[in-house]
């Protein structure tokens, strides 16, 4: 006879082992089959609760998984503010997060990302015109085809995946720290795994610029300054990153044409890729943890290599020095 006070025990197991093989598997773990599976697991996290009166802030709003996100948000019944490049993409995000949604509270915000300027003007803009962020979802991204430097200088994947999320966090923390807690989202990348931050060089500028090397190093970065934000703010503001797997994006498809074309049997739909930052945006669970990176709506590891390089705390130093650097020439910090 099976004893029912272990059952539970015995499926939790079962299900964290199938869990954890689909995770470093990749193929299926990062794939459609990986997320439909863990939906069928016993211990599934429940689905967010409704957030009306919550407010949230989106970059890289206008598709893919800042799309999806927004609109998910959105389904929920928070007040969105999906943020494009310039005017008139943030308009297009805000219109294409309403429709996808179906209605609701979606405005648009327009910030260059990129530039120092543009993203402590838009801290600025926000503060004054908004009364409370409860989660703030750093997710614009870019992959160019050759090096390429933002108007500061600054290596363009490296501005857009560390510069501004550093500066967007930091700025918004003490306007989100009214309601708190409230959450950061940092969307990395599972190709961070195969990549360390180089000792000396965290832009990379000594090394053969390749796109998606480039890519995956500073979604590396990224996660460097995630575990830092969650120390520094504490309960108030947890801070969280997240890899969303394959999922089928605008990026992907115009950035990885062949590892979209193998992929294409298993690939996800934006919407499933985002489900991990909405779920973690209104979820209980998320402001019982920060620091951790997230992935199927679990804490997985930050790297699966053992010994120094990218998790060394002399890079993870270096990479906040940097940051720090950066925004010391464009009028502080």
């Amino acid at each position: 006879m099976t004893d029912s006070t272990t059952a539970p025990t015995t499926a939790s197991r079962v299900a964290s082992t199938v869990d954890t093989v689909l995770d470093r598997s990749l193929v299926l773990g990062y794939g459609r089959p990986g997320l439909a599976l863990r939906r069928l697991l016993p211990g599934w996290p429940a689905d967010p609760p409704r957030m009306d009166g919550k407010v949230v802030l989106v970059t890289g709003a206008g598709s893919g998984l800042g799309l999806a996100a927004a609109a998910g948000f959105a389904r929920l019944g928070a007040s969105v503010r999906a943020l494009g490049r310039d005017d008139g993409r943030a308009t297009e995000a805000a219109d294409a997060a309403r429709a996808a949604a179906g209605g609701g509270d979606v405005r648009p915000v327009a910030c260059d990302v990129s530039s120092v300027a543009a993203l402590r003007a838009i801290v600025g803009r926000v503060h004054e015109q908004e009364e409370r962020l409860d989660v703030l979802v750093n997710n614009a991204g870019v992959m160019p085809d050759e090096r390429t430097h933002s108007v500061d200088g600054v290596e363009l994947a490296f501005a857009t995946h560390v510069v501004a999320p550093w500066v967007l966090t930091e700025g918004l923390a003490p306007l989100m720290g009214r309601t708190a807690p409230a959450r950061v989202i940092n969307v990395t990348s599972g190709g961070q795994y195969g990549q360390r931050v180089p000792d000396g060089d965290v832009e990379s500028a000594r090394d053969d610029y390749g796109p998606k090397k480039i890519y995956a190093r500073t979604k590396r970065a990224l996660l460097d300054i995630t575990a830092y934000q969650a120390q520094r703010f504490g309960p108030e503001v947890h801070v969280h990153a997240m890899h969303p797997g394959w999922a089928d994006t605008k990026g992907v498809r115009s950035w990885m044409p062949v590892f979209r074309a193998l992929t294409r049997p298993v690939i996800r739909t934006p919407e499933e890729g985002a489900d991990t930052i909405v779920w973690l945006g209104g979820a209980p669970e998320g402001v019982t943890s920060t620091g951790l990176l997230w992935h199927d709506r679990r804490p997985r590891p930050v790297t699966y290599a053992a010994g120094p390089g990218a998790d060394a705390e002399s890079v993870r130093r270096q990479v906040r020095e940097h940051v720090e650097a950066v925004l010391a020439r464009h009028g502080g910090g």
